[in-house]
């Protein structure tokens, strides 16, 4: 069943991650869909601050994947300019996937062929207002 929340700024934004964040018990797939600008990234820094990560967290653009450690060890990838399977192979992508950590994509757009069926499902969508983002959860245990 999916989870319908909307935000009206990045802090709210954060906020909702943060909360998300601290039910993570370890082992989960964040799997995040929505263009560029939609919150992505704050989403994100909300996520690791729940786990007990504080600051530094931004858009792994160009390294691909960026590691936090907090409660739990996250590691954040940045999809955009992946082409194909050869591309998910050279970042250890799979590899990544038969661990207890935390995983966060986004751009999972790009890569839903190889995300794992019990993935957790995030759409952000634009709201009427420039700041309003809709979010929409599916596979979040309870």
């Amino acid at each position: 069943m999916a989870e319908q929340y909307t935000t009206h700024s990045p802090q709210e934004t954060e906020a909702l991650g943060r909360r998300l964040g601290e039910q993570l018990k370890g082992g989960e797939v964040l799997a995040l869909f929505g263009g560029l600008g939609m919150g992505k990234t704050a989403l994100t820094r909300g996520i690791a601050s729940g786990l007990g990560i504080d600051g530094g967290v931004s858009s792994p653009t160009f390294a691909l994947v960026h590691d936090y450690t907090g409660r739990l060890t996250v590691h954040h990838f940045d999809m955009y300019r992946v082409e194909g399977w050869d591309d998910l192979y050279s970042t250890g992508f799979f590899d990544y996937l038969e661990t207890e950590d935390v995983l966060i994509i986004e751009w999972s757009e790009n890569i839903e062929g190889a995300l794992p069926e019990d993935a957790i499902r995030i759409t952000i969508e634009k709201g009427k207002a420039d700041d309003e983002r809709h979010f929409t959860i599916e596979g979040m245990a309870r």
